[in-house]
């Protein structure tokens, strides 16, 4: 998490919950959740984007199932306030702040053997098949809780530009799952998955990250990686932050490093990163089996070949002779087909022939 000079963090339980929106239009309030268990080789993630002054919420699920194909569901249904995150469908609910939560999902998703062809989400929908689902998923912290509202040094709010920034607070979590995901009569238990959570709160317009590469991963109740590298418009070097879990306790990240392999399409194939805590260093392998392709269009935008795309792909880990199913989420600004990150050089190479 980028720190302003003069400022902090502040950790309060009450940010589990919702806030009161502050008065700009695009004021943002979300929850994401992720789960996967790799015996099974099943994973999911879930997202809720309360935007009460906009008038409607974002709403994500996805599923990887294990024979390869992808349940996805996006909509904006309407929303009046910022009482609770519940739309289209989808419940989260804090049982106990930085402890327990539970997730829900009942309703549909697009059952896709192809899923690159959410790229054009209009011919997706058309094409293929929607399904009953529902999830029903207990997380539980196995990490201390990492982040918090960025203040200033004497704890006061801090100003935002609100066509610049992309949150004002922001935490996220290691977590143990359980429960049960049913997609079109198939229904899978999960009795020791692992996930990862986030929150974020405050202004954000999508286009504002510009570009990063996200690594949230869990081997085990014990084990677990995050590491997050940021771009900067403005150039110079990236920023690095990041968490690795070992025996109930957080490593901060001192220092790191993602390498990216695209295909001629340039969707990721496969990744290395590079880890140094004050501790140990890590070297971590990624080989992506299935990715999402989201999209977001600046507002108002009138150029077609400008957008922001957001890979989320479900991933074989490998660290320290250890094997799992993450989540690896890559956002880039995208110009004439090209991630910006590839542009800026930042660890990125494509496949022969593209």
């Amino acid at each position: 998490m980028y720190m302003p000079p003069n400022s902090r963090l502040r950790l309060d339980p009450g940010d589990e919950y919702t806030h009161a929106p502050e008065p700009v239009s695009n004021y943002n309030e979300s929850m994401y959740f992720n789960v996967f268990d790799t015996r099974q080789g099943i994973g999911a993630w879930m997202r809720i984007g309360n935007r009460p002054n906009e008038g409607h919420a974002e709403m994500s699920c996805c599923v990887y199932l294990p024979d390869g194909r992808v349940g996805f569901m996006f909509a904006r249904p309407s929303i009046s306030d910022n009482c609770e995150m519940s739309a289209g469908g989808m419940r989260f609910e804090v049982l106990e702040p930085f402890r327990r939560l539970r997730v829900s999902y009942v309703g549909e998703l697009l059952i896709m053997d192809d899923p690159h062809a959410m790229a054009d989400p209009s011919s997706a929908f058309k094409r293929y098949p929607k399904r009953a689902a529902a999830l029903q998923l207990e997380f539980e912290g196995v990490s201390p809780m990492h982040g918090g509202e960025i203040v200033g040094a004497d704890g006061s709010p801090i100003e935002l530009d609100p066509e610049h920034a992309v949150y004002r607070g922001h935490t996220e979590q290691h977590m143990a799952v359980h429960g049960q995901i049913t997609v079109d009569g198939m229904r899978f238990d999960l009795q020791d998955a692992t996930g990862y959570r986030d929150k974020s709160w405050g202004p954000r317009h999508w286009h504002s990250f510009y570009w990063y590469k996200w690594l949230p991963v869990a081997f085990s109740r014990d084990f677990g990686l995050l590491l997050s590298v940021k771009g900067r418009p403005e150039g110079g070097e990236n920023r690095i932050s990041g968490n690795v879990l070992r025996n109930g306790a957080y490593e901060p990240v001192l220092d790191g490093r993602i390498d990216a392999d695209y295909d001629e399409h340039w969707y990721p194939r496969q990744f290395s990163a590079w880890i140094r805590t004050s501790e140990r260093e890590y070297t971590l392998e990624g080989r992506i089996l299935a990715t999402v392709p989201l999209r977001h269009k600046r507002k108002g935008s009138t150029d077609a070949d400008s957008y922001t795309r957001i890979t989320e792909s479900m991933s074989e880990y490998t660290c320290e002779g250890r094997t799992a199913l993450g989540m690896t989420e890559f956002c880039d600004v995208m110009t004439g087909g090209v991630p910006i990150s590839a542009v800026a050089g930042a660890g990125a190479s494509q496949a022969e022939g593209a």
